[in-house]
């Protein structure tokens, strides 16, 4: 240290960057930077150095799969079961084939939205929920498609709600004879009317074989004995409910008919089968002898 000369007083105010050093000092931040923000750096730095090496970044890897592992592991996260609610019997065995887990299983292992997608992909399933409850269930509710109508296509017969939705096939019309049968191009599109006409039939219910819906544009009714009744395209139901009343009334189905066309509300006509004009034409040809 340089030696005051004598007669000379020491200045006691600091320098200017002394000055100015104190004076940050005042600063709250800039204090919080020193003792905090400094050592920090520090630390960050020093990891970042060493998580640099491909060897380090392998073993945190490691280390943390580990962790991840021995949390999901744990007995309150299995599951030991699936629990299938709503479903018939045989929808409760295409449940469990589309979803085939191996139990017991970590609940962080299941994709419960993708395994909804899986189930509500069957045709006989409207809606479901999957939900792991206390336990280690897994709970899968179900909303199963009821069918209310039998759909005979090209490729067979199928069972649908009253949606139109197809809920599976039928193999034998005879497993489903409690449900109405129709068909035809549009028939399933037009199902609620096809239904229409089937609670319309009243004392014809039974010879009902089925409705069938004719250039995608109308319906034909198919009873027993080879009988048709062709209704028009507007407000078949109405035409259908007349039918039935002459039937009731003269006993009309119960003649030799073989079609009753309704097409013409104002002019409907009764076609006879071949042997009952072939009758008609006989006593025709007697009277006037």
């Amino acid at each position: 240290m340089r030696a005051l000369k004598p007669g000379l007083r020491r200045d006691p105010a600091p320098s200017r960057w002394g000055y100015r050093y104190q004076r940050l000092m005042l600063t709250p931040l800039f204090r919080r930077m020193i003792k905090v923000g400094l050592p920090v750096g520090v630390v960050v730095f020093a990891l970042g150095f060493w998580v640099i090496h491909e060897n380090n970044r392998a073993i945190i890897a490691e280390k943390y799969a580990q962790v991840v592992d021995s949390i999901q592991q744990r007995p309150e996260f299995m599951v030991q079961m699936m629990a299938v609610d709503g479903a018939d019997d045989a929808l409760a065995r295409q449940v469990r084939e589309v979803l085939p887990i191996e139990f017991p299983i970590s609940s962080f292992d299941l994709d419960l939205e993708e395994m909804r997608e899986t189930v509500e992909a069957l045709n006989a399933v409207a809606e479901t929920a999957l939900r792991v409850r206390p336990g280690g269930i897994l709970q899968v509710d179900i909303v199963q498609r009821i069918p209310v109508a039998v759909w005979r296509q090209s490729e067979g017969l199928r069972l649908i709600d009253v949606d139109g939705q197809i809920v599976g096939p039928l193999y034998f019309r005879a497993d489903r004879a409690d449900l109405p049968l129709i068909a035809g191009d549009g028939a399933r599109e037009q199902l609620a009317e096809g239904l229409q006409l089937y609670r319309a039939a009243g004392p014809l219910a039974p010879r009902m074989r089925a409705v069938m819906r004719m250039g995608e544009r109308r319906w034909d009714i198919v009873l027993d004995r080879d009988q048709r009744i062709l209704l028009p395209t507007d407000d078949p139901v109405r035409a259908f409910e007349r039918v039935v009343a002459l039937s009731q009334a003269q006993d009309m189905l119960e003649r030799d008919v073989a079609i009753v066309d309704m097409r013409n509300p104002d002019r409907p006509t009764v076609r006879l089968n071949e042997p009952a004009v072939t009758e008609m034409r006989r006593i025709n040809m007697t009277d006037g002898e």
